[in-house]
């Protein structure tokens, strides 16, 4: 791909090509947005775009990528000399300052091939102290010809000294945008059936069912995706060791889009509650219309019948519950363990 293939994102790719095209470019990148795998075709377009053979030019400074050269087919297919990409691996799914060594270690060697040497660290966020303050260092002094590109959707797990050290880019969506066919059906789903009367724990059971069948489908969704981006569908005889890493980085990659995606999930049902929420305190002060001018899905019917009879200050927990649920799951704790004592809290 090549930045022309990001229409949605035109304002930030303008910023960077200017900046292309004025010979300054940046010695460390945060790109933040809504979609991980977004941010790494943007990350693979710029390491493109700098090493190209044959680039589109604005004022005989690169801007955009061929798309076809060999550089560009081998930045592609992740099978660069010059091109290193460090992503969660582990269990917990942190970036463990063992890769973070090797990853500055290969950033201090001369390019092979091309004019630049590019690190990415895909969800930087997932970055511990340990790791994040031996890479300080090489983030204040960068090696002469190298980019170091960090990629995240929750800046603001990311250290300070992190952050104050990169020239960010925004690629988010923004407040705008819409929700897909399959999470609009879900959610009105989901709230009908909440909508429903609550008194028993079998109905709450039912809307753990809902729940987890969704992000089953979500995960389903994100292997057979991943997985076809994977260097291990293109190169079936590659030595086992690079076979071994190659495995470890798709699982790694599957398991950050699906905590990404399950996040936005969760979003979604904490903006749906946020409207109960309204709806209480509109009831209360005797102005339905106000709060519906501000709700998020007016077009849902069940919003009114859960608020309608439960307090404002039981809508302002269910808020708290889904926080402290999304809290949870950054860490160890079993999945479905948190989701079900996090639907048992809710008031509906």
């Amino acid at each position: 791909m090549a930045f022309k293939d990001f229409p949605n994102q035109h304002r930030g790719i303008e910023l960077l090509q200017r900046s292309l095209a004025r010979r300054r470019v940046a010695h460390a990148y945060l790109f933040a947005g809504d979609e991980l795998s977004e941010l790494e075709a943007l990350a693979r377009t710029l390491a493109k775009t700098i090493n190209c053979l044959h680039p589109l030019e604005r004022e005989g400074a690169p801007i955009d990528c061929c798309d076809q050269c060999l550089t560009c087919r081998k930045i592609e297919h992740g099978n660069h000399a010059d091109a290193h990409w460090v992503r969660p691996e582990s269990k917990t799914r942190i970036i463990k300052v063992e890769e973070m060594r090797e990853l500055m270690k290969e950033i201090q060697l001369k390019p092979s091939e091309s004019a630049y040497k590019v690190a990415v660290v895909v969800a930087a966020d997932r970055l511990r102290a340990e790791g994040a303050n031996a890479f300080l260092k090489t983030l204040e002094e960068p090696p002469l010809n190298s980019i170091l590109i960090l990629l995240t959707t929750e800046p603001q797990r990311l250290l300070e000294t992190i952050l104050s050290r990169c020239l960010r880019l925004n690629f988010g969506g923004g407040a705008g945008r819409s929700l897909s066919p399959q999470d609009a059906q879900w959610l009105a789903s989901f709230s009908e059936l909440a909508a429903a009367e609550q008194k028993s724990l079998l109905g709450r059971y039912r809307l753990m069912d809902v729940l987890l069948a969704r992000l089953t489908a979500m995960k389903s969704s994100i292997e057979e995706s991943v997985s076809g981006r994977s260097p291990l569908e293109q190169y079936k005889d590659a030595e086992k060791e690079q076979v071994d890493r190659w495995e470890a980085e798709l699982n790694a990659a599957i398991e950050a889009e699906y905590r990404h995606q399950r996040a936005g999930l969760l979003k979604l049902l904490h903006c749906w509650l946020r409207d109960v929420w309204l709806m209480t305190l509109g009831q209360k002060a005797g102005s339905d219309q106000t709060s519906k001018e501000l709700l998020s899905f007016p077009e849902l019917a069940g919003t009114g019948r859960i608020a309608s009879r439960i307090a404002s200050i039981e809508a302002t927990r269910n808020l708290e519950v889904l926080d402290e649920l999304q809290r949870r799951l950054y860490t160890n704790v079993q999945e479905a363990l948190a989701l079900e004592v996090g639907l048992l809290k809710l008031r509906l």
